[in-house]
């Protein structure tokens, strides 16, 4: 039996941001126990048909009346169709990131981490089905909207599943952040918003530039250099699409020693301005 690695198998046919993905998924026959490496958090809404996961020491099964939301791993699960011979879904796979910049805004850090089974499961109802159709738009607005409008849409259906399911959702939501991650990963990621070069970044890890660059690319798949700079222009977007700050204000925060440097890259990445956006 073949392993499905997801969403990767997906992200493929699309061209979006990394952290946010919608797929529709429809099939026409019958999938029994397959094996599934879901590297990202997914919600599974369920339109026809039929669906069970197996997890390490449990399983749940649902119908076209319910929805998951699945913690990222390696599961088994059965998919199956309806009288009407077709199986149907929509996938939204998010990022931990994505995931901590909500919890962030709209949560108290406070919450709790508690270790909550590996899946959430929600009942379909009118505004969860109208929330359905409105992805749909994503298919035909034009492609510099996508990424945004992924963002709007994910908000939306966590802000009303935490409206619906108050306490209960918000406690597994913590359970989905990651509690183990290496030195090596915790000193890159405390400071990808930073100013800090490779060269110091590296030496915080307390390994050489060369040392440094190799073990990034086993962890991250990606040069640490282009990875940095997505990360670090993509922050430098959302400052500027909350209108507070400046070009001028932020190049620094974002790791740019001169403000020319920076709107060259960031219209490079962005096809536009900084200072078209603020």
């Amino acid at each position: 039996m073949p392993i499905a690695n997801i969403p990767e198998i997906y992200s493929q046919e699309k061209e979006v941001s990394g952290d946010l993905l919608v797929y529709d998924f429809k099939m026409t026959n019958d999938v029994v126990k397959s094996k599934v490496n879901l590297s990202m958090n997914m919600f599974s809404f369920l339109q026809v048909g039929k669906k069970q996961v197996h997890f390490a020491d449990t399983s749940i099964a649902v119908n076209s009346k319910q929805s998951l939301l699945l913690k990222k791993g390696n599961w088994l699960w059965t998919e199956l169709l309806d009288t009407e011979a077709i199986y149907y879904c929509k996938l939204f796979f998010f990022s931990e990131e994505k995931l901590l910049e909500f919890l962030q805004k709209h949560t108290k850090s406070g919450s709790p981490h508690r270790d909550e089974i590996p899946y959430f499961v929600i009942e379909n109802d009118d505004y969860i089905i109208t929330f359905l159709n409105s992805l749909s738009v994503l298919n035909t607005a034009p492609s510099d909207y996508t990424e945004r409008l992924l963002l709007v849409k994910f908000e939306e259906i966590m802000l009303y599943l935490l409206s619906k399911y108050e306490q209960k959702f918000e406690f597994y939501l913590y359970s989905l952040i990651s509690k183990e991650v290496s030195p090596f990963k915790k000193v890159v990621e405390s400071n990808v918003h930073s100013n800090l070069k490779l060269e110091e970044i590296a030496f915080l890890c307390n390994m050489s530039l060369s040392t440094f660059k190799r073990h990034f690319t086993l962890e991250y798949n990606e040069a640490p250099g282009k990875w940095l700079q997505d990360k670090r222009l993509q922050r430098a977007k959302d400052l500027l699409q909350e209108g507070l700050l400046k070009p001028s204000d932020i190049y620094v925060e974002v790791g740019y020693n001169n403000l020319s440097n920076f709107s060259i890259a960031f219209k490079n990445k962005f096809g536009i301005s900084p200072k078209e956006i603020y």
